[in-house]
């Protein structure tokens, strides 16, 4: 049976939600989770495939193939992974940044912005407060995920600032902030059940596609975001692609990762076959 991560964001849900109405998976162990925690999973073989943190393929490459077509990116606003501020980024030179700590390809991303676009030399400490304490005291802060969206519909009184906007004005490059990538180990012992399920889940992504409003009008996220906000979110800030430009954008974002020390390396992308 193929252990499957789950990260439990939005942004994950017309795949998964696609891929369980249209195929079989009884085969299937579905792991939920944010992505730290599925990284960790995926690293120590607990999961075998996963929607994971592009920056977690980069610290393992050795251990991990990408599955082709699939990701979650932006090409402008992600709406999803925002850092709140007190003041302008580039007057957050020798301040805090409070950091979630549930991604850290978000964090990379962040810490990249702010050293080679704005110039800025940064404290990051993560944070384990609710978000709404943290904003009450921090000079700036990153949330992802679920609780970025909460938090920016809430309303803070700090100016919002979406990575996905600032990564493509200044590169002009998509944004790739996961992969679906499978261990080595499951792409060898269990090859023909992996290809099958990367075959739906390109698939499920078409579905998704398609079938936005009956899959918002049934998902969780309705009741917080409401069924209109919840499309738009899917259809203009979410992209499941991994084309040449989302593959241009990922090398760069692997390339000044390495510059500041981020990660040891820039990886090749290995694909499965």
């Amino acid at each position: 049976m193929l252990r499957i991560g789950r990260i439990d964001y939005a942004n994950c849900t017309p795949i998964f939600r696609a891929l369980q109405e249209h195929f079989p998976c009884d085969d299937y162990a579905f792991v939920g989770g944010v992505p730290a925690r599925l990284n960790g999973m995926l690293a120590a073989g607990e999961i075998d495939i996963c929607p994971s943190s592009s920056i977690e393929y980069a610290i393992h490459p050795d251990r991990y193939l990408i599955l082709p077509d699939l990701s979650i990116s932006s090409a402008g606003p992600v709406a999803s992974v925002l850092l709140f501020s007190r003041t302008a980024p580039e007057a957050l030179d020798g301040l805090e940044i409070m950091l979630s700590a549930e991604s850290a390809t978000s964090v990379n991303l962040l810490k990249i912005l702010m050293a080679k676009r704005f110039g800025c030399s940064c404290r990051f400490t993560v944070s384990h407060q609710p978000p709404a304490d943290a904003l009450r005291t921090a000079s700036a802060m990153l949330l992802i995920g679920d609780a970025a969206l909460r938090s920016s519909m809430a309303g803070s009184g700090l100016q919002v600032y979406d990575l996905g906007s600032l990564w493509y004005e200044w590169t002009g490059l998509p944004f790739v902030f996961a992969l679906w990538f499978c261990t080595r180990v499951a792409a060898q012992e269990r090859h023909r059940e992996v290809q099958i399920l990367a075959e739906r889940l390109v698939m499920a992504k078409a579905y998704a596609g398609r079938e936005r409003e009956r899959i918002a009008a049934a998902s969780p996220e309705v009741t917080w975001m409401g069924q209109e906000q919840l499309i738009a979110y899917w259809r203009d800030n979410i992209a499941y692609e991994l084309g040449g430009a989302q593959q241009e954008g990922l090398r760069l974002f692997y390339d000044l990762s390495a510059e500041l020390g981020l990660i040891s390396r820039a990886p090749e992308l290995c694909f499965f076959e």
